[in-house]
């Protein structure tokens, strides 16, 4: 959902930080510090307040070991926990360059690593305020400090040190602004080709599914005839009217639709890939429900609203099975009533299907259209009628991705309270639907 120039803050909500990342970079400080102070002091013999600099250190070093004994190394810190610890790192730099000459101090330019630490890990605000700390730490060393460990009789220039301070503000600002660009683009760039991978997995398991569907439709060849031929011998026997003779009757023609549906799953693969079907929009919604009509739940199929004349497209079964998962997955888990809407104007075609039912569970909500993923609550309808025998989990995963290949997106969410219940919006831009129908147009 975020601009490709300005990122949301969404995209720095997740905890990219770890606490050994910092702990790791800090040990690595404390152990060149150390070894600065020594070889300053006792290798080249200049003054130095050896006491005060290795209090400093043994800081950093006693917040070390805290962290690693209070919190687990693989913790991944939020935006201001980071943010806290690398302006701790600023401060304490801050202050040992107070006591060793300040911006004279060649070390002075190590105040750039958490800026640059923070750039390519963290947002833009906390990054900001890192940077002007920085900056205002610079400022007051290159003004007030202690004198530079250095020979007595030399001492650096005032225009020296105005130098590095401006040289290290540019740095902060400039290093900043292209340490998180590069970063930016790189998060852009892992997001890019995670979604990738989830499109190519969710084709990965539709194409699966096409085979298992053809296994399926010749396994169940054999037991659906068995079964429409008992039937047929037991409807001699209890004609409509007579006792068990209705059930009889809907066993038989439960069996046929059965059978039409395997043989609509074998020949789909071998059908034309268009987008919509040469068909109006209210035809193809009549042709989707109409095998629901006979159930208990009714469907209700509102008057069409658009601008203009109603829209015609090209079939494609994918379209019609796809929107047939969905009406069937409402009646599955609707109290009393379907309903079924449709609407349009010059930029869209939609499609609305509503149930009462118990609506999608709030603990799913974020992975509705995954594959084995049961899409209700406890899979049990308002009436209280158990739904396992449909509970395998792939009809919305075959809906959602047979409407969106063929350029549809929807929006599944649950009716605002007191309504209860589930509602999905299918929508097709209206110049793919245009465009679908236009050869045929022509012809005529």
């Amino acid at each position: 959902m975020s601009e490709a120039g300005t990122p949301a803050s969404a995209d720095f909500s997740v905890r990219s930080l770890r606490l050994a990342t910092l702990v790791r970079l800090r040990w690595l400080a404390v152990v060149g510090q150390t070894l600065a102070v020594f070889f300053v002091r006792f290798i080249v013999n200049f003054p130095l307040p050896t006491a005060f600099c290795l209090m400093l250190v043994g800081l950093s070093a006693a917040l070390n070991i805290g962290l690693r004994a209070r919190l687990p190394a693989t913790l991944r810190l939020g935006q201001w926990p980071a943010f806290a610890l690398l302006a701790y790192d600023v401060l304490q730099l801050g202050a040992l360059l107070y006591l060793t000459g300040g911006l004279e101090n060649p070390f002075a330019m190590l105040l750039l690593a958490p800026v640059i630490v923070s750039a390519t890990t963290l947002a833009p605000r906390p990054t900001v305020l890192l940077g002007s700390l920085v900056i205002a730490i610079a400022s007051l060393v290159s003004v007030y400090h202690w004198t530079l460990p250095w020979y007595p009789a030399e001492s650096l220039p005032n225009l020296y040190v105005a130098g590095v301070w401006i040289a290290l503000v540019s740095s902060v600002v400039f290093t900043g602004v292209y340490a998180f660009r590069v970063a930016e683009e790189a998060r852009q760039l892992a997001k890019a080709l995670n979604a990738t991978e989830m499109v190519l997995a969710r084709e990965q398991h539709l194409y699966a599914l096409d085979g298992l569907a053809a296994a399926a439709a010749h396994e169940l060849g054999t037991p659906l005839a068995t079964i429409a031929l008992v039937a047929k011998e037991l409807e001699r026997e209890f004609p409509p009217g007579s006792p068990h003779g209705d059930d009889i009757a809907l066993l038989r023609s439960q069996s046929l639709r059965c059978r039409e549906i395997l043989g609509r799953l074998t020949s789909m693969s071998g059908q034309p890939d268009n987008h919509l079907a040469r068909l109006p929009l209210s035809h193809l919604i009549e042709e989707v429900v109409e095998a629901y009509r006979a159930f208990l739940v009714h469907i209700e199929v509102t008057p069409a609203k658009g601008d203009g004349p109603e829209p015609v497209g090209r079939r494609n079964p994918a379209i019609v099975q796809g929107l047939v998962n969905l009406v069937e997955n409402a009646v599955d888990f609707a109290t009393d009533v379907v309903t079924v809407g449709s609407e349009w104007n010059a930029n869209e075609v939609a499609i609305t299907i509503a149930d009462d039912g118990p609506g999608f569970s709030a603990q799913i909500m974020d992975r509705l259209g995954d594959p084995y993923l049961t899409t209700r609550r406890d899979g049990v309808s308002g009436d209280g009628a158990d739904h396992e025998a449909g509970g395998l989990g792939l009809g919305l995963f075959i809906a959602k991705t047979l409407l969106e290949r063929s350029g549809a997106v929807l929006d599944l969410a649950n009716r605002t309270p007191p309504d209860s219940g589930a509602v999905i919006r299918i929508v097709w831009p209206r110049a793919l639907m245009d465009a679908a129908s236009a050869p045929e147009a022509a012809e005529a």
